[in-house]
């Protein structure tokens, strides 16, 4: 099996005690979010950051990976998407595994993901037995959120952010995926961040990092 590989950052005191994922979005790749490091790590000096990339070369944009592909944009077969978003779901559970078995604990582990990686980190973490420490989510959707009740195994905290002006995923799909959060009782927290389109607005970062230093027993300052 594939195994998942990006840029990473190390923890800025050279003391690691947490992790967060960056999970990218669709035909994008791991380095489109690293760079979010830059403004945390000063707040989580004992954090490592990483950002995986998808596992397939994006049918619209081939410098770039995709988690599977997404029928209305690429024109794929659905079947075919659904089985590739399946694979995907599969090879994450084993970089998570993978995390857990190098000694980082789901509780000391978020995920952050952006677009369709939030949907993977929607799907992926709550079917998982141990819950994270969080999972964020900007500018995306729960994957069929009507599965979710028949197949939650862990309530890990989300946070869901999105703006009122993406032209690409719904702001609508925040009070979706919220709805179906709060219905099996998971802790959501949700913010939308006025006139931004499909991207992470500074409002959006800040509330991210107040919610990681929250679940992660960070002190911030003020």
């Amino acid at each position: 099996m594939t195994e998942l590989t990006g840029p990473e950052r190390a923890a800025a005191s050279g003391q690691e005690d947490s992790l967060v994922i960056l999970l990218h979005g669709y035909g994008a790749d791991g380095n489109d979010l690293i760079g979010l490091a830059e403004p945390l790590a000063p707040h989580m000096p004992n954090t490592r950051f990483v950002a995986p990339n998808a596992p397939e070369r994006c049918v619209n944009n081939p410098m770039g990976y995709q988690w599977f592909p997404i029928p209305h944009m690429d024109g794929s077969n659905p079947t075919d998407a659904a089985a590739s978003a399946a694979k995907s779901f599969d090879l994450l559970n084993s970089y998570l595994d993978g995390v857990e078995a190098a000694g980082m604990p789901p509780e000391r582990t978020i995920l952050l993901g952006f677009s369709q990686g939030t949907m993977m980190s929607l799907h992926v973490a709550p079917r998982r037995a141990k819950p994270f420490a969080g999972v964020i989510g900007f500018s995306g959707r729960l994957l069929n959120p009507e599965n979710l009740a028949a197949e939650i195994v862990s309530k890990p905290p989300v946070l869901l952010i999105h703006g009122d002006a993406d032209p690409v995923v719904p702001v609508s799909s925040l009070p979706e995926a919220a709805d179906a959060l709060t219905k099996l009782e998971v802790e959501t927290y949700t913010h939308i961040s006025k006139g931004t389109a499909h991207g992470i607005a500074p409002d959006g970062l800040g509330l991210a990092l107040q919610f990681c230093a929250m679940k992660l027993g960070i002190e911030l300052p003020g």
